[in-house]
């Protein structure tokens, strides 16, 4: 590997050209390193002459710089030059200082088909080809259980009262408000779900959530054309839950019907137990409840824990440690998380569920309900992502009393995104509810992105057609570490 400096006086970024050598054969061999980011493979071209030995020349700035060798499809690095353990295995490194004259000479010694490590074990990123194809990543059981042993390690050892803001508020329904009010409360706050309290018994009891929403409005939906405001005031949300818990008991084993038990968590339950119930309970979020009482008389709401907050633990104490966790370097198709359309023959995985902009939001509520899902990617009839449509988006239906003059099997998907369009807090803007992500995109990434205020999940694209390849959420991301 050889530099040379350009002598011109023209201001700007300093650039060294650099020429990288591999003088040990191969049919066809590529340069890769942090000056490309690890995510481009450079060719290189053998000398005139000398058939065994490759090279290149690569414009690099001053600094610190590790790259190594992609040859006949195996990661290899030059024992016979400078290298070191790094991120991506066995590394070659060079320091190129703002005025050095730094000419590394390569072993003449070194015979040609020279056996070198190869380091496939080590470093398995997508890299693209020039000619379009992918280089497809593998990840190792270790890789797997170092990430996910560190991550568990951090959840047990720190407590809900690190997901505290410093100010903020809760909001708190009382269960004899009617479902109507309780349905504006909701989307003038610009929130999805709120923790109930019931005021005979001094306690929190629940809490009702957009999901309870779209069950009200099957419900009411089933006994005329159209919903009215009238029905809605009718039922009280202790009258809903009470009912929605006789339709949906649950069984002990002898035929005895109990009530479900208020989730929550207290202060000093630690982040893996709270996920891990989130994860088990199949909720969005659970209230952190404080009592001075040995009887727990008298709680306080304290915050809404989620896996959101949790994340943005993980990420905030792992930002400047990232490669500890091996997993987060590796893009996402080769890891297994999220919900992916089946590809053809695939028949054991679990279909995608996607609707059509012209579908109607009837079909819509019934999907979220019947799939178990969140949100519902609306598609063009190529499959490219044009919205997305999720639980918490029933809110919009508050909004100039919708829900009194719909009918929900003749209002289409687009037409109820049109009707929430300027409806969204700034907490939630639109831009933040259909983000999207490619399915090279390092688990990392990922993890910033879905850290961030109102982003509970990315919808997996292909590059430039913009065709759903899968979708990613927040709890795809915990069953992953917590071995879910």
């Amino acid at each position: 590997m050889d530099s040379g400096r350009d002598a011109g006086g023209v201001a700007g970024p300093v650039l060294i050209p650099m020429r990288f050598v591999w003088p040990y054969g191969g049919r066809s061999v590529f340069l890769c390193g942090s000056f490309t980011r690890w995510s481009e493979l450079l060719p290189m071209s053998p000398v005139e002459g000398c058939p065994t030995v490759f090279q290149v020349i690569y414009n690099l700035p001053p600094g610190y710089h590790q790259y190594k060798f992609f040859v006949d499809g195996e990661w290899r690095h030059d024992e016979h030059q400078p290298y070191v353990p790094g991120e991506y295995g066995m590394v070659n490194t060079v320091f190129l200082a703002t005025d050095p004259n730094y000419i590394p000479v390569l072993n003449p010694d070194v015979a040609p088909g020279n056996s070198m490590d190869v380091d496939n074990e080590a470093f398995r990123r997508v890299v693209r080809l020039t000619d379009g194809s992918e280089v497809l990543p593998r990840i190792s059981d270790a890789d797997v259980q170092i990430s996910r042993q560190r991550i568990s390690a951090f959840l047990s050892s720190h407590t809900a009262y690190e997901l505290l803001p410093e100010s903020g508020k809760v909001v708190a329904l009382d269960v004899d408000l009617p479902v109507k009010q309780a349905f504006h409360i909701l989307h003038e706050q610009g929130i999805f779900m709120a923790p109930l309290w019931d005021f005979c018994k001094g306690q929190f009891v629940g809490v009702l959530s957009a999901l309870d929403f779209i069950l009200i409005l099957r419900e009411l939906g089933n006994h005329g054309s159209n919903l009215t405001e009238e029905e809605l005031e009718t039922h009280s949300i202790s009258a809903w839950k009470e009912g929605k818990s006789y339709l949906n008991r649950q069984n002990n084993g002898h035929g005895a019907v109990f009530p479900r038990r208020f989730i929550h968590v207290w202060p000093y339950d630690n982040l893996k137990d709270i996920a891990v119930k989130i994860l088990q309970k199949d909720v969005s979020t659970v209230p952190v409840i404080h009592s001075s009482s040995e009887h727990a008389s008298f709680p306080q709401l304290l915050h809404l824990a989620s896996l959101s907050g949790i994340l943005k633990c993980i990420c905030r104490y792992f930002r400047h440690c990232s490669s500890s966790l091996p997993a987060l370097q590796f893009p996402i198709c080769a890891i297994p998380v999220g919900t992916w359309v089946p590809k053809i023959g695939e028949s054991n995985r679990r279909p995608l569920a996607m609707l059509r902009p012209t579908a109607s939001l009837a079909s819509a509520l019934n999907l979220l309900v019947q799939a178990q899902v969140s949100s519902i990617p609306i598609v063009d009839d190529n499959d490219s992502l044009l919205d997305i449509y999720c639980r918490s988006d029933i809110t919009a239906l508050a909004k100039n009393r919708a829900y009194t003059h719909i009918n929900l099997d003749e209002m289409t998907v687009h037409q109820a995104l049109q009707l929430g369009q300027d409806a969204y807090s700034p907490y939630e803007l639109r831009s933040q509810r259909c983000q999207m992500c490619l399915r090279s995109d390092s688990l990392h990434k990922v993890m910033e992105r879905l850290a961030n205020p109102g982003v509970r999940r990315l919808v997996i694209v292909e590059a430039g057609s913009k065709r759903v390849e899968g979708i990613v959420s927040l709890s795809d991301i915990f069953k992953f570490f917590l071995g879910g």
